[in-house]
């Protein structure tokens, strides 16, 4: 069930790529960053065709994909590939409004949402999408915002060989894009979390059943009541906030929770390696304090 939920959702995402294409980007001939953008510069200074070397450039950095992300990575991102293709066969070519701006704007909100959903499950569009991710996993830097950085260059080699005026129209689109993007693969932000409960043990075995962290585990007391409780910190990705929060709940609803985006990690949070495992827990944390469980 869990594949066919994931499979939806790339599917969908697909979906409103190539209708973001087809209504918003392509009518007003705004240029395409990424590895499709380098193609086209290829085609203008060889006499091989844009198509050919979309292929030919494409096919090294799905290659390290599939060593360095997984075989399911490749297959969901070929899939989506696919029905974003289909999708643009079917869907016709026009103008939903004469302004190039505003479709500039809408456009890359609709292609930050298909993009950002993909990704999120576990595949991508192909071209920088797979490079960004390739070096987020070195680097704590937002997925979105690495991608931008990657078509903007293409996009202002492009403005040299097109029209300055339309790669301005593509800067703006992929920026937002790279911002919706951000919003929705929440991957590389971090959360401390704190749980007081008089349930510790309890607790500390849920989450060490249910999330591959480590927990750092100290003695605590009420400084109203008295009580004896156990104070559980770890470093959280966003992501799996959603499942920590039932987890706690579960065990002891009255426990104190507190929530902290992290700016910075130092230490022995560090990239899974499981990665190509469980895509969905990709960072793992083992803060070194007082009590240390793993």
């Amino acid at each position: 069930m869990d594949k066919l939920y994931s499979a939806g959702i790339i599917f969908a995402g697909s979906v409103l790529l190539g209708f973001a294409f087809n209504m918003f980007l392509l009518p007003h001939e705004i240029l395409s960053g990424g590895i499709t953008g380098v193609a086209m510069i290829f085609s203008l200074m060889t006499p091989i065709n844009a198509g050919v070397w979309l292929l030919l450039l494409n096919i090294p950095i799905l290659v390290l994909g599939w060593m360095k992300l997984g075989k399911m990575f490749i297959l969901n991102s070929v899939y989506s590939v696919a029905v974003t293709s289909v999708t643009m066969l079917y869907i016709p070519v026009m103008k939903v409004t004469e302004d190039a701006l505003l479709s500039s704007v809408f456009g890359g909100v609709l292609v930050g949402i298909g993009v950002g959903f993909i990704i999120r499950f576990y595949g991508s569009t192909g071209g920088f999408d797979v490079v960004g991710l390739l070096l987020t996993m070195k680097r704590d830097i937002p997925l979105g915002f690495m991608v931008f950085g990657l078509n903007s260059l293409v996009v202002f080699v492009s403005g040299f060989i097109f029209s300055w005026e339309l790669a301005m129209y593509t800067m703006a689109s992929i920026y937002i894009t790279g911002l919706v993007v951000d919003r929705i693969h929440t991957r590389h932000i971090k959360l401390s979390l704190m749980v007081v409960t008089t349930q510790g043990d309890a607790v500390k075995q849920k989450m060490l059943a249910n999330l591959y962290r480590g927990i750092t585990v100290t003695d605590g007391e009420g400084a109203y009541s008295g009580n004896k409780v156990k104070v559980l910190y770890t470093v959280i990705t966003r992501y799996e906030l959603a499942h920590v929060r039932p987890l706690i709940k579960e065990i002891d609803p009255h426990a104190f929770v507190s929530i902290t985006e992290t700016m910075e990690v130092m230490g022995n949070f560090r990239r899974d390696d499981n990665y190509k495992k469980n895509p969905e827990t990709v960072y793992r944390s083992v803060p070194e304090t007082s009590e240390q469980t793993s």
